[in-house]
């Protein structure tokens, strides 16, 4: 058993046991698998594609889980909005799956409702062991720090697809796995390149960089605030800006739009002026550099009404309408609506509907509520100036799935889909840490450990839940 989640409390700042891996080792891993490694390429000779990302989090998900059986290997216990919202989320899909499975299923309808709930038990495992596994702001710092690095990296990818149309990713060939689907990971528009880099679409890439922008600029800041190196930090947040633009995608603008809308009303004034001079600066540079690519952006909003990807996704609302009629609170059974048998619904929240009723797209819409909420709670408990801005960048960033379920089918991205419910446990152990750190934590010290004689012995500090 990999006690991934297992870690010795010591006094003072440092939270991970002396060369002991924890939650955030788990995390980490998870990451480079997801980031790094094409989304398209799958593990060989299983029944269901499952991607080396997925195999990750479902590990990660069964170490939370033998660790919360215990007292002793360092995983956190008690409630958080976070991890309540996981539970809910979880027990709406299981009904869901239930019901559907109970009745006739096709299949082929079933076999993918099979595949879709090993994928959401995946994401709600790897949610749940950064919330609960990764203990202490150093922690979970690393692991976020990761996750800008790894988007840094795959923004070069797209670099190169854009500027010269070379796909890095074709040449990544690794044992054990094999591609689930052929072609380029280049598209073109308005005789521009559409890039994707290791994502499945330019619209995933697009998403996922509006979302870790403002992580990347968060440790630029903090860098700087702190006397620190901050070349690094604002090298990857320009190489995730760059790739943003580069991916061609109305989602990414408008996540980006939110990001903004949350980042700008919450820093102080000097940052908000410097943040708002260097984002014209940046516009200017691919004005130069690229021509035609701002010119193709406005094209895609001046021209909303008429454009072709949006009409077609509202011609499908009467279908919609109709299939939901059919199964209204727990709807017809996750995974079981998919093309070319149906009609392609570019809405997460319409095909959440359909797929697990009203009880379903609430409860989905509410984890990541949840997660902002607790990022925010977060911010609001600490006295850490740093620890506040990073409240307030995990809610920025939580708000774009938010907002963009409702321009794509969000969860037929894996790529995206495991960096948000990522995110959505880093919430909830910023939450944790804070809530720590304040000394607010309500409830009796579930780490304390019995002695010789069997008596509790309260825990050390920093142990609680």
């Amino acid at each position: 058993m990999v006690t991934a989640l297992a870690v010795e409390p010591v006094d003072g700042p440092d939270v991970l046991g002396r060369g002991r891996a924890d939650g955030a080792t788990l995390a980490v891993l998870f990451v480079m698998a997801l980031l790094l490694i094409p989304a398209r390429l799958v593990i060989k000779g299983l029944p269901l594609s499952l991607t080396p990302a997925s195999l990750f989090s479902l590990l990660a998900g069964m170490c939370w889980m033998c660790a919360t059986f215990t007292t002793t290997l360092g995983a956190a216990k008690g409630r958080t909005p976070a991890r309540t919202a996981l539970f809910v989320y979880t027990t709406a899909t299981l009904a869901t799956y239930g019901v559907a499975s109970y009745g006739f299923l096709p299949a082929d309808e079933l076999r993918l409702a099979d595949h879709a709930l090993v994928l959401i038990i995946a994401n709600v495992g790897i949610a749940l062991a950064v919330c609960d596994g990764v203990r202490g702001a150093d922690r979970l710092d690393f692991v976020l720090k990761a996750v800008v690095v790894c988007g840094a990296v795959i923004a070069v990818i797209a670099v190169f697809q854009f500027a010269v149309g070379l796909d890095l990713t074709r040449y990544l060939e690794l044992p054990g796995l094999r591609y689930s689907t052929e072609g380029s990971m280049v598209e073109i528009r308005d005789s521009l390149r559409r890039v994707a880099a290791t994502a499945t679409h330019p619209i995933e890439f697009g998403v996922l960089s509006s979302m870790l922008l403002p992580l990347a600029a968060h440790y630029g800041f903090q860098a700087r605030e702190r006397a620190e190196p901050t070349v690094r930090w604002w090298v990857c947040t320009g190489l995730i800006g760059a790739g943003l633009m580069f991916s061609v995608s109305r989602s990414a603008v408008l996540g980006a739009g939110v990001v903004a809308a949350v980042l700008l009303s919450g820093w102080p004034g000097r940052r908000r002026a410097r943040a708002l001079s260097v984002a014209a600066v940046f516009l200017v540079l691919m004005k130069v550099l690229v021509p035609g690519l701002l010119g193709t952006f406005y094209g895609l909003f001046a021209n909303f009404g008429t454009d072709n990807s949006v009409l077609y996704r509202t011609n499908d609302y009467s279908i919609a309408i109709a299939e939901i009629a059919r199964h209204p609170w727990l709807g017809r059974g996750i995974g079981t609506w998919y093309a070319p048998k149906y009609i392609v619904f570019d809405n997460q929240y319409i095909l959440t509907v359909v797929e697990t009723g009203v009880i379903g797209v609430t409860v989905f819409a509410a984890v990541f509520l949840a997660g902002a909420y607790s990022a925010l709670r977060a911010r609001y408990l600490s006295g850490n100036p740093g620890r506040r801005d990073l409240g307030l960048t995990l809610a920025a960033c939580l708000l774009v799935p938010l907002v963009g379920s409702a321009t794509f089918d969000l969860l037929a991205f894996p790529m995206v889909t495991g960096v948000s419910f990522l995110l959505i446990g880093a919430a909830g152990s910023l939450l944790r840490t804070s809530r720590e750190e304040a000394g607010t934590v309500s409830g009796r010290n579930l780490l304390e450990t019995p002695d010789r004689h069997g008596s509790e012995t309260p825990g050390r500090p920093g142990e609680a839940g």
